[in-house]
């Protein structure tokens, strides 16, 4: 062990057996990431948490009695914030937490195993709710290949769909959060963002690793669209 600029001591991963040197680097990594032990001290299932805790921080979506839907929840990082912040364990607020995977339990979250990507997924979440939702958020990252061109397009895929699925279920006025990689590529989903929402921008909290081209888009004031017209009618 060596110890780091900060002071911190710094553990080192030998090779072992088959390991591959992707792995080793990326336990490595973890194990001498400060945010992974403050995520386990404090009881978050994922570092992701702080992510969460400094974009509300500081722009404030998450307030209490709101109905929140966590895309791609597992395994609840983001999920735990979003339901104390608004009350949901204390039936103040709502949080449906959709995954394909199971989730293990949270206090006051209500867990959908689906796809949201399927046609009917929208409905279904609407009928689970008994209307609509004030925020959605996605910490999604679609599976990596290696090939950068091909796994830029997948992630921009799936953050596109969240994007359509958000605009399907958002109350107007309501707010997306997705997480996005700094590509050129991503040009056709600001301008979906512009259309649908009135102020989009890029935040990068601090717990994101900086030498990761990793991001989030924030949209808020949802402009709403045919479908409560049709609602209304």
């Amino acid at each position: 062990m060596a110890k780091d600029t900060t002071g911190r001591l710094h553990v080192t991963v030998k090779s072992a057996g088959k390991r591959k040197l992707s792995s080793k680097l990326w336990l490595e990594r973890q194990l001498n990431d400060p945010y992974v032990a403050q995520a386990k001290r404090a009881g978050l299932r994922s570092r992701a948490a702080f992510k969460l805790m400094e974009i509300d921080d500081k722009y404030h979506f998450l307030r209490p009695g709101i109905t929140v839907v966590d895309l791609g929840a597992a395994p609840g990082g983001w999920s735990q914030i979003a339901a104390k912040r608004v009350g949901a364990a204390n039936g103040k607020g709502k949080l449906i937490a959709i995954d394909l995977l199971e989730m293990p339990e949270i206090a006051g979250v209500t867990f959908a195993q689906l796809d949201f990507q399927d046609e009917d997924a929208p409905a279904k979440l609407l009928a689970m709710i008994g209307g609509r939702a004030d925020v959605v958020l996605s910490d999604m990252a679609a599976n990596t290949t290696g090939h950068r061109k091909t796994d830029q397009l997948r992630i921009l895929g799936l953050v596109e769909g969240a994007a359509a699925f958000a605009a399907e279920v958002l109350n107007p006025g309501g707010t997306f959060v997705a997480k996005v990689f700094q590509s050129g590529a991503d040009a056709s989903l600001m301008a979906q963002l512009k259309r649908d929402f009135a102020n989009v921008r890029h935040v990068k909290p601090a717990a994101s690793r900086q030498d990761s081209s990793e991001r989030y888009v924030l949209a808020t004031g949802f402009r709403g669209n045919s479908l409560h017209t049709d609602e209304g009618a």
